[in-house]
């Protein structure tokens, strides 16, 4: 539950002087970045009314970059205009590019330029043209797709699907009515292209994640994920992370940053939430869409405060006056300062973090199957590095349903085996390869029988079984006994079915996974199955979480690590480490946790008890909040 601040005039939560200040130019981690829209660059030409509303901005949130859009909805701003403002940021010091969206009408549902058509065409490459000679960097914002099937675009598709159809006529786009023409105009350009949020789907509209980051200079990466609930595409919010790392995967060190919107949210702490996700990915920019949402005035909904203590983002001490270079003091007033107060959170420990490391898995380029699961996956504490190719040096890989569009993916995942190397493929993966290979591992068969349950139990233990708060639907798998093993089961009137399942195989072992048909129960699932399955997943790690879902870690290569709760109250999970690990020291605080030595391998029969292998560090995350830690 939430408590909203009513009541309360904002003249008096401002009235304390904040510690914060602007004096500094940027900050020492990430660059800041606001995209104007060509609504705001046309308005621009005002002298008087770009200065005012930067000052608003600029006092508030340091900004290093901007970008002066030329183009959206057939709009084309004059180039006196563009050039006008285009001299404002310079003389400010502030770096300008360009921007183009290739939008006829942005409000019927997206309508892009017809690509099959002539007149289209022509008009497509004439933008690129006027905006290349501007500028010498241009980004294209999310709509460089085609969704038209106007009948010339069926003639042209003929007998393909429409993302066969879709990607080539959008790869050849890209290379001969945008990048050619731009560079054509203005060599020293460099052309750069946001991909949105929606990765799983991009085929359908034409974006090609396998062509494009090769024809463009640079991409970049659409990381607002707004609310997963009430908005239409219900993206989790460890997508904001795991988004970046795909496509950094995909143009590694081309990946020119995270780009967040206001839209779609219900309180404060998500907004803030989708920026420093963006951030704990190690982007090197951030961009905030737009200027006019930066300016934007606070609404007094988003004024909220969870009880049972403060989130990570400190409404209150945000709405503290904000000390400028002169001395003076300023009250925050619009979207810009909770920007801006994040960045100043988040720009503290940033520099102390290495590079980010997760569990491999692999998503072919222009595949299906088991949408976004692995942003789910990253809810549930488990770390995610999503490749574009099949990650064969990886100790362990996580295999979703999306993996069948390789059409070697069984000879893949026996090599692996054989090589020692651990895999863990999803129930819908199984079920899609089926009379494909796949029983040359492991006969299973799933068919479209379903189980409904609320009881989980592991493999050789007796005792009281553990329950989820909510009954959860399974598809049923079925196996050969002792040829297969369950891990993990659930129970249904009498009967039983593998939640987690496992296969010996040459020399290592299979694992297949069971998804529940909907993704979202994957939080259902009680703390001690996510533990077993975590212990599988992240067996390499040199720490993982033991505790309830919604609860993410971020784990980098030069141990530390964030723990952040998405959940609604204070949770206490524990951090399952290395024994090498004797302390944890929590970085924000200077807190030390000290960690008590546990045994994680099951004790075999006839065997004495194993020795402690792990070490079990305890701790509380606020609701909404992350901790910041440093292994010793």
């Amino acid at each position: 539950m939430r408590k909203v601040i009513t009541g309360i005039a904002v003249g008096v939560l401002i009235l304390m002087c904040s510690t914060f200040s602007t004096s500094a130019k940027g900050y020492q981690n990430f660059k800041v970045a606001i995209y104007a829209t060509a609504r705001d660059v046309n308005q621009m030409g005002d002298a008087n009314w770009l200065a005012t509303r930067w000052e608003e901005i600029s006092r508030q949130v340091k900004v290093d970059k901007i970008y002066l859009e030329t183009h959206r909805d057939t709009m084309l701003v004059d180039v006196n205009t563009v050039l006008a403002a285009k001299k404002f940021f310079e003389d400010k010091g502030v770096e300008v590019a360009g921007g183009i969206t290739y939008t006829v009408m942005e409000s019927n549902r997206f309508q892009t330029f017809c690509y099959t058509k002539p007149e289209s065409r022509k008009r497509v490459k004439e933008i690129a043209k006027y905006t290349a000679k501007l500028f010498d960097e241009v980004i294209l914002d999310d709509f460089f797709f085609t969704n038209c099937k106007c009948e010339s675009c069926i003639k042209a598709k003929g007998d393909k699907s429409w993302s066969e159809f879709r990607i080539d006529l959008m790869k050849g786009a890209a290379k001969n009515l945008v990048v050619g023409p731009a560079k054509a105009a203005n060599p020293k350009v460099k052309m750069v292209i946001k991909y949105p949020n929606w990765y799983e789907h991009f085929q359908g509209c034409g974006f090609n994640l396998e062509a494009e980051p090769k024809i463009f200079d640079g991409i970049y990466t659409g990381t607002e994920t707004r609310d997963p609930v009430y908005t239409d595409q219900h993206l989790q919010q460890y997508e904001g992370y795991q988004i970046y790392r795909y496509f950094e995967n995909i143009k590694p060190g081309g990946n020119g940053g995270g780009w967040v919107d206001t839209f779609g949210i219900r309180y404060m702490d998500r907004y803030a939430e989708q920026l420093w996700l963006t951030l704990f990915a190690k982007a090197p920019e951030i961009t905030l869409f737009n200027f006019s949402s930066m300016l934007r005035p606070i609404p007094q909904e988003y004024r909220a405060e969870w009880q049972g203590g403060q989130t990570s983002f400190d409404f209150k001490e945000m709405m503290q006056l904000i000390k400028q270079a002169d001395g003076t003091t300023v009250a925050p007033s619009s979207m810009a300062r909770p920007a801006g107060y994040s960045f100043e959170l988040v720009d503290k420990f940033l520099g102390e973090l290495g590079n980010p490391v997760g569990v491999k898995s692999y998503k072919p380029y222009h595949s299906v199957g088991e949408d976004f699961l692995h942003n789910y996956i990253g809810m549930c504490g488990i770390p995610m590095d999503l490749m574009p190719e099949f990650p064969a040096e990886a100790n362990v890989i996580f295999l979703t349903e999306s993996a069948k569009f390789d059409k070697k993916i069984v000879a893949k995942i026996k090599k692996q085996l054989v090589a020692g190397k651990t895999v863990v493929i999803t129930s819908g993966l199984y079920k899609a390869l089926q009379g494909k290979g796949i029983e040359g591992i492991v006969e299973l068969r799933i068919g479209d029988e379903k189980v409904r349950t609320k009881q989980f139990q592991f493999q050789r233990r007796i005792g009281p079984v553990c329950e989820s708060k909510q009954e959860i639907i399974f598809p049923q798998i079925k196996y050969l006994t002792n040829d297969s093993w369950e891990e993990i089961f659930c129970l249904a009137s009498g009967n039983g079915y593998p939640v987690l399942h496992s296969a010996d195989y040459a020399n290592s072992r299979l694992y297949v996974l069971t998804i529940p048909d909907n993704y979202g129960d994957l939080y259902n699932l009680p703390a001690e199955v996510l533990t077993q399955i975590r212990a599988v997943l992240a067996k390499e790690m040199y720490v993982r979480l033991d505790g309830p879902s919604q609860v993410a870690m971020f784990v980098y290569d030069n141990d530390t690590f964030i723990v952040e709760s998405f959940r609604d109250e204070p949770v206490d999970v524990k951090i399952v480490a290395d024994k090498r690990i004797n302390k944890l020291q929590d970085i924000l605080t200077g807190e030390e946790l000290t960690g008590e030595a546990i045994v994680t391998q099951p004790r075999r029969f006839g065997q004495p008890a194993p020795a402690p292998d792990k070490m079990a560090f305890k701790m509380t995350i606020k609701p909404h909040s992350y901790r910041v830690f440093k292994c010793e």
